[in-house]
């Protein structure tokens, strides 16, 4: 074939693949036809390698989309995570997890610890998995979820709100009961809380046990109620009262002195 025939033929094809929204094959049609006919491969090999490179690429962008759609402060994963130090943490449970059967079931997953545990670093990488598997992920702090919700009741929209959050196949909410919260703010938290249970996965972050959650919502009925719905065939992990970080800090420092 000569080169200017060749040359029609991968301008035709490339056409074909944008108006078709082939953007891989478009860019990898040439490489891969030059590799076959290295290797001999058959015209149905060929194909089957481009189609696949296109559908690889398509998963790679899906998983990107999700990640940029979820908001994580930071994208974290369990491999970054130092089992070894945080011995207490049981690594074999957080893979099963990442797994991501909790979501399909509904379950919710909830991490207690002091500061620095660790907590916020194993919710996101928990939210990071279920994004690599296509699953729609939102991560916020109790607070941002609160701030959001309250923007919506002034505009008269908090149903509209909750039924956005309650479309996300796993939250991911950090900082619960950092801060103390107003009956109304509990309230609108409720509403979206209540919402997904039983019908969609949910994370929580805390640093305080539930027996003094009531110091932060001072509505007991309205606590118990939360406490409830979240708890429910929850999976709960302590992560420690020491913080990770500040041992990681000083063992650093230790290593620089040495």
């Amino acid at each position: 074939m000569s080169t200017a025939k060749a040359k029609l033929e991968e301008v035709s094809i490339k056409q074909c693949c944008k108006r078709l929204h082939l953007p891989t094959i478009a860019g990898q049609c040439v490489r891969l036809a030059e590799q076959a006919v290295k290797e001999k491969q058959s015209h149905l090999t060929y194909l089957d390698a481009l189609l696949e490179a296109e559908m690889e690429e398509r998963e790679r962008n899906v998983v990107k989309r999700r990640l940029r759609e979820a908001h994580f402060p930071k994208v974290k994963t369990l491999e970054e995570f130092d089992f070894e130090a945080t011995s207490h943490i049981s690594s074999a449970l957080l893979r099963k997890l990442a797994e991501g059967e909790y979501v399909s079931r509904t379950e919710p997953v909830i991490f207690i610890g002091e500061t620095g545990t660790g907590k916020t670093h194993l919710a996101t990488a928990l939210g990071v998995a279920a994004c690599q598997q296509r699953r729609r992920v939102r991560f916020a702090t109790a607070a941002e979820l609160v701030n959001e919700m309250n923007e919506a009741r002034q505009k008269n929209e908090v149903s509209r709100a909750v039924s956005r959050w309650s479309r996300y196949e796993l939250i991911v909410l950090d900082e619960m009961c950092y801060v103390a919260a107003s009956d109304a703010a509990a309230e609108l938290l409720f509403q979206v809380i209540a919402r997904r249970a039983e019908r969609a996965a949910v994370i929580i972050t805390t640093n305080l046990p539930f027996s003094e959650w009531t110091t932060m919502i001072p509505n007991a009925r309205l606590c118990k109620a939360m406490v409830d719905r979240l708890t429910d065939r929850a999976h709960i992990i302590e992560t420690g009262t020491e913080s990770y970080r500040f041992r990681r800090t000083l063992a650093k420092s230790k290593g620089a002195k040495a």
